[in-house]
């Protein structure tokens, strides 16, 4: 049973990676405690996860401050994702995926068959299609039977922007890539090759940093034209 403390983890945690609380901002217990309705207690403990996750800092006589990450350690941690997503399919391969785990993948992929067949995404369309690719990962992740890599996968998904919970790719060609990814990918699985698992689950997600590393520089030359990276069905970088 998730305890108050976690709630109000997971809330400071998504207020950080959605960009409600925004690099260098103070986050001190007594605002925080009273915006979320509960004690100091809950909210101390908080901050101290997020610290040791390395999504805040503590700084001498300033309390907690939300901390910044630039493009390199961005990209890095959707690297850090590639290796450790691949032996999580290398893995599941391995051990063999159970009916239910097979049935729950084959329904991501006909939801996001169902989203793409529009030839378009539309705004309506980024929260169905985003809990249908955390499910698939989610699935495979869990499938690994490997705690180590559950608990290592979710912490590089903690990194702003390198999450597949927060970032949506706004083009319908570039998602259609990624979804024909997660068909090859969950094939690969079934069948029990490994190696060919691992390999395609590295390259698709290695592939999202490239994606992300192109759309920031789009964003600091601030040109003008349709969003191509989304968070929380917000566009936060364009290019032309």
């Amino acid at each position: 049973m998730r305890t108050l403390a976690q709630s109000v983890t997971e809330q400071l945690r998504d207020w950080i990676l959605h960009g409600q609380a925004r690099p260098s901002e103070r986050l001190e217990e007594v605002p925080l405690a009273e915006r979320l309705g509960v004690s100091r207690t809950p909210v101390r403990a908080a901050l101290a996860t997020l610290a040791n996750e390395g999504l805040i800092n503590h700084q001498p006589k300033r309390g907690y401050v939300v901390r910044s990450f630039d493009v390199d350690e961005i990209v890095a941690a959707y690297e850090v994702r590639s290796v450790l997503e691949g032996l999580a399919c290398r893995s599941a391969a391995m051990r063999g995926l159970g009916d239910a785990q097979i049935r729950s993948l084959k329904a991501s992929l006909a939801e996001g068959d169902r989203i793409l067949a529009r030839g378009r995404l539309r705004p309506e369309d980024h929260t169905p299609y985003q809990e249908m690719n955390v499910a698939i990962h989610e699935t495979l992740i869990e499938a690994s039977g490997n705690l180590w890599v559950t608990r290592f996968a979710e912490q590089a998904q903690n990194i702003p922007f390198a999450s597949d919970r927060i970032i949506l790719w706004d083009d319908h060609a570039t998602i259609l890539r990624s979804h024909g990814d997660h068909h090859r990918i969950v094939e690969a699985v079934i069948a029990r090759d490994s190696g060919r698992a691992e390999e395609l689950m590295r390259e698709h997600v290695y592939y999202s940093g490239i994606i992300f590393r192109a759309s920031y520089q789009g964003l600091l030359g601030d040109r003008a034209g349709k969003p191509v990276l989304v968070a929380s069905n917000r566009p936060v970088a364009q290019r032309s």
